[in-house]
């Protein structure tokens, strides 16, 4: 079996962000491919929700994004994004919330609105679409993204959707008094968020890289004194990656 790729560690990272049992909101792309490996293997009782409606699904192999039709194979439910946000997410039953932006900071606060000035931006992306809903009212939220220094600033240019805002008890005293990033899951690595300060380390670099050469990829102060490899995928894992969840190749490439 060949080794894993970047995209395959950074989706078994995902998966393993999960614990059998929880809600768990997952949008397009790596987000899904983590759930369903989660679904396959060491969570098998958990609830998959996308924001098109599709509540709890048993799904055959990988959508193309949440509104495909394939997302309601074996439902519970096929409900729409006002049920999913209005009775599910704001009702606080989320437990984990998958992210990601064009830029995230120090303090996993998330830019997908533009970069430069706002009313004049070198680059406009979509904006928060319910990401800053996911942000603000999950247990807890994941980060997805690519290492790269120009997307990981000490400071976003523009605030779309809330991690740990400057630190600290900030996000208390901004009136979130829930949730919060408990990972950034990156090309290179996971960096995560301590207790208290939730200043940013780097718990594990992926096979491949060093924890100076994440560092040194990093916009913002991060500590690496505590980092370990990333567990490397177990066989069974990339199976069900490869074979089960993504068999076209939409991800996963051969």
């Amino acid at each position: 079996m060949r080794a894993a790729s970047t995209t395959e560690l950074m989706a078994v990272a995902a998966a393993r962000e999960i614990a059998d049992g929880e809600i768990v909101f997952a949008g397009t792309g790596l987000p899904m491919l983590g759930a369903m490996l989660a679904q396959r293997t060491h969570a098998p009782n958990m609830t998959l929700l996308f924001e098109a409606g599709a509540i709890d699904p048993r799904m055959l192999h990988l959508p193309m994004s949440v509104g495909d039709s394939r997302t309601l194979v074996g439902v519970a439910q096929a409900a729409g994004l006002f049920e999913v946000f209005n009775y599910i997410l704001q009702s606080g039953r989320v437990e984990v919330g998958f992210l990601g932006g064009a830029q995230i900071d120090r303090y996993g606060n998330i830019n997908s609105t533009a970069v430069g000035d706002y009313h004049h931006p070198d680059v406009r992306f979509p904006g928060s679409g319910g990401s800053a809903d996911v942000a603000t009212l999950s247990g807890r939220t994941v980060i997805m993204a690519p290492h790269e220094r120009r997307r990981l600033p000490e400071r976003v240019d523009y605030l779309t959707s809330p991690g740990w805002l400057e630190g600290g008890e900030s996000r208390v005293r901004a009136g979130i008094l829930t949730g919060g990033p408990s990972a950034l899951v990156t090309t290179m690595g996971v960096i995560r968020y301590r207790e208290a300060s939730h200043e940013p380390y780097l718990d594990s670099f992926h096979p491949g890289t060093t924890p100076e050469a994440v560092r040194e990829e990093t916009g913002f102060p991060l500590d690496i004194s505590d980092s370990t490899e990333t567990l490397a995928p177990a066989p069974e894992e990339l199976e069900i990656l490869r074979r089960v969840v993504d068999p076209e190749g939409i991800f996963i490439k051969p």
